[in-house]
């Protein structure tokens, strides 16, 4: 019922929600009391999934800003002089903002509508630059902090900040194979390339990028270092999020150069070419300094360029409630709003399940057919892969995760290992039609069709495949760094 309900174009939440009530009123003995209770428990008993709204409001005061501008500035610096080097610096800015938003929409939409526009500027085609884009956006997922790690961890009891750890080194790996496989073709398609634009350059789009950056060291730093427990850590970020957009960066709020209102920011030939982005530099908070030379201070009566603090000190009350703010918060409240709706469809039909006993009649069964570790994860893999195609990630984790996970304790496979496993599955499942969220959100970027996106971002979906085969029977490539630095997992069984 619910893959029909999804054929006729029913809402995902909706979908799941009405065939697990309509389930329970025909076929079971339960209740749609014993649901209401159920809901009210696993909300109440998981105070991790409070992280979310949090995080999804810091990755909306990032996207809103410049942030993201002056990560591809640095980014095209570092390697933009390479053969493909814009679409390495792409890949290197998408795995940068993706450990700001914890999304892979909201990497697409941010990286995507200023690189693939430069790509396309000095003649690389524009179904590469998509194609590109699309698949390394999935990383928004894997790096930390990552949502989707967020409702694994609460659906199956497991430490966030270990499985944020693990997606550390996972996700440099799939980064680096992305950017390895662009390597290769542009030497082969002899693609252009820019110039070494010097570590002066590096140093200060690096600085520029600085204060966006730190939003990762303090999120992570203050989990791992124990500051923060990982709602308070969201809550923090969000908090630091709004104060470098609205009094770092100035990019929003009271404080924002007038004519910038509107205005996107896009590449030129020129900068690509000396690895320079047409974006503002950085300011201080109190200086005044030009935002695009660094140097002086800003003038009171030029509304090109962002307003001192000093100059207009309430602004620190009025940030608060700037329509800037106002709109981030209205945004940041439907996705939430949206995704929290989908988890608690979700959890209606985990209740189902488990009144059923259907994971435990899944693992009697699996065990009894003599499954092995290898060939359970492929069949994990399957389902997830296509499961993937259809369903929002966070929903498609709160009902398989509870079906695999007893499973795998039998097999004693570990948990975090199992959780970096459904999250490159879900990153795949983003990206394969016909639901991929990616590929609605790149072909809206890039202003193409559905079906030019799906072809462009097929060859590199391979490479995607490649690393899931990968990360499935290395697990020491997810296990390694948290057991190093926070000792092994203990489960109880």
């Amino acid at each position: 019922m619910v893959i029909a309900l999804l054929v006729l174009g029913a809402p995902v939440g909706i979908s799941i929600g009405l065939s697990s009530i309509v389930f329970l009123l025909i076929y079971s003995d339960g209740s749609l009391t014993s649901v209401a209770n159920t809901l009210f428990d696993a909300f109440h008993g998981h105070y991790t999934l409070l992280a979310i709204p949090f995080f999804i409001l810091a990755a909306a005061f990032m996207s809103t800003g410049g942030v993201a501008q002056r990560i591809i500035r640095f980014a095209v610096a570092c390697v933009g002089h390479l053969p493909g080097g814009l679409a390495i610096a792409g890949v290197f800015a998408c795995m940068l903002f993706a450990a700001l938003s914890g999304s892979s929409p909201a990497t697409v939409v941010a990286v995507g509508s200023i690189v693939i526009a430069g790509m396309t500027q000095v003649g690389y085609p524009k179904e590469f630059g998509a194609g590109v884009v699309c698949n390394a956006g999935t990383l928004g997922i894997l790096l930390p902090p990552s949502i989707v790690m967020v409702v694994y961890a609460a659906t199956v009891d497991v430490s966030v900040g270990r499985m944020f750890l693990a997606g550390v080194i996972p996700g440099i790996i799939a980064g680096g194979m992305l950017m390895v496989a662009i390597y290769a073709y542009a030497r082969w398609k002899k693609l252009a390339r820019g110039q070494w634009a010097g570590w002066r350059e590096i140093g200060k789009s690096g600085a520029d990028a600085f204060w966006g950056l730190m939003l990762v060291v303090v999120v992570l730093g203050g989990i791992w270092g124990g500051v923060f427990t990982p709602t308070e850590a969201a809550a923090m970020a969000a908090v630091y999020a709004f104060v470098v957009a609205n009094f770092i960066y100035r990019d929003m709020g009271p404080l924002k150069a007038q004519s910038r209102e509107g205005q996107p920011v896009m590449l030129t030939e020129k900068s690509v070419d000396t690895g320079i982005l047409a974006m503002s530099g950085g300011a201080a908070v109190l200086g005044g300094n030009d935002p695009a030379t660094g140097r002086g201070a800003a003038r009171a009566d030029d509304p090109s360029r962002p307003v001192s603090l000093l100059r207009k000190p309430q602004a620190l009350f009025t940030a608060w409630f700037h329509k800037d703010t106002q709109e981030v918060l209205y945004d940041a409240g439907k996705i939430t709003i949206t995704l929290m709706f989908i988890i608690a469809n979700a959890l209606i039909l985990k209740h189902v399940l488990t009144e059923e006993q259907l994971p435990q009649h899944i693992t009697q069964a699996m065990l009894a057919w003599g499954l092995g570790p290898v060939m359970f994860l492929v069949v994990v893999n399957l389902i997830l892969l296509i499961g993937g195609q259809f369903m929002e990630p966070s929903g498609l984790i709160v009902i398989v995760a509870p079906l695999v996970f007893p499973i795998a304790m039998q097999l004693g496979i570990d948990p975090i290992h199992l959780g970096i496993i459904m999250v490159v599955n879900m990153e795949i499942g983003m990206i394969t039609p016909p639901v991929g969220l990616n590929l609605f959100v790149t072909s809206g970027v890039a202003n193409m069709s559905m079906l030019a996106v799906v072809k462009a971002a097929l060859p590199w979906l391979g490479v995607l495949v490649i690393f899931l085969i990968m990360v499935t029977y290395i697990p020491s490539i997810s296990t390694w760094l948290p057991t190093m630095m926070m000792g092994p997992e203990t489960v109880i069984r």
